[in-house]
């Protein structure tokens, strides 16, 4: 009966749970889901983790390519994040080309790399207009229930920490290139971004961590990313306004979470 209610009226379903200041999942407006992650989980890839945030889960491998720098930035590597989501994940995706979503979302993950500077670009270059490496971060969601870009930013993060790449010499004169798998070395991490989703319900009510029904009927979605204690970029696509005093309390939210998150990659990675 209570699926049949909520079916039919599904913003009323959810004001009724809020109206006692608890979501239909028994959490607390401000009380996150539990975080899963495994890492080095995908032998044919260079790094690789699954991450779980509630049921949402995501894949993330990463495989390095050699390539030639671009011409304004002859000392930088590459980064090229991608992330799919296919009809497995939610039955709201079709098979083909990438939907919007998946590209707005893919584009939101370029930026916290950049912004964040987890990689330096430059550390990824061999030999200057010649040689550097090309990361192609791939995520495939494989549950699709809200808060998809926390959870990839765990997995990108996981998967970071365990690749390795292999030793490359090259020989400018006689542009010769010589890779050594015997002998790899990781990558420099130099800080850990944590992705935190909010929304906003009705205006008023600000959910954190939020499931996929609850983003499907929210107002407004707010993404905070904060590393190492400090804020890195926010990404509000429209939707409800928020006050300064909100906004303060979903950045101090977001710090306790990182905090928690950053532990859980550190032990996890520690323990492979």
């Amino acid at each position: 009966m209570a699926e049949q209610y909520k079916s039919l009226h599904p913003i009323k379903y959810y004001r009724d749970y809020f109206s006692h200041q608890i979501r239909p999942d028994g959490r607390e407006f401000n009380k996150f889901r539990p975080i899963v992650l495994n890492v080095a989980s995908i032998d044919t890839a260079d790094g690789s983790a699954i991450a779980k945030v509630g049921k949402t889960t995501v894949v993330c491998g990463i495989k390095a390519e050699l390539c030639k720098p671009k011409a304004d930035c002859p000392n930088e590597g590459f980064i090229v994040p991608n992330l799919e989501l296919p009809p497995l994940c939610s039955p709201k995706f079709r098979p083909g080309p990438p939907s919007d979503q998946a590209q707005v979302l893919t584009q939101l993950i370029a930026d916290i790399i950049e912004n964040s500077k987890c990689i330096d670009l430059s550390d990824l270059c061999i030999f200057p207009d010649k040689l550097a490496w090309c990361l192609f971060v791939d995520f495939i969601c494989l549950d699709f229930d809200g808060a998809v870009v926390d959870a990839s930013i765990v997995a990108l993060m996981g998967a970071l920490r365990t690749a390795t790449l292999p030793f490359v010499a090259y020989d400018p004169a006689l542009d010769n290139i010589q890779v050594n798998l015997d002998e790899k070395k990781k990558l420099n991490i130099h800080n850990t971004p944590v992705s935190t989703t909010f929304a906003v319900f009705d205006d008023k009510i600000i959910l954190a961590d939020p499931t996929v029904e609850e983003e499907n009927l929210c107002t407004g979605i707010l993404t905070i990313v904060v590393k190492d204690s400090e804020l890195c970029c926010i990404h509000k696509p429209g939707g409800s306004a928020l006050s300064e005093e909100e906004l303060l309390k979903c950045i101090d939210d977001s710090k306790e979470r990182m905090i928690l998150v950053k532990n859980l990659i550190e032990q996890t990675i520690k323990d492979v």
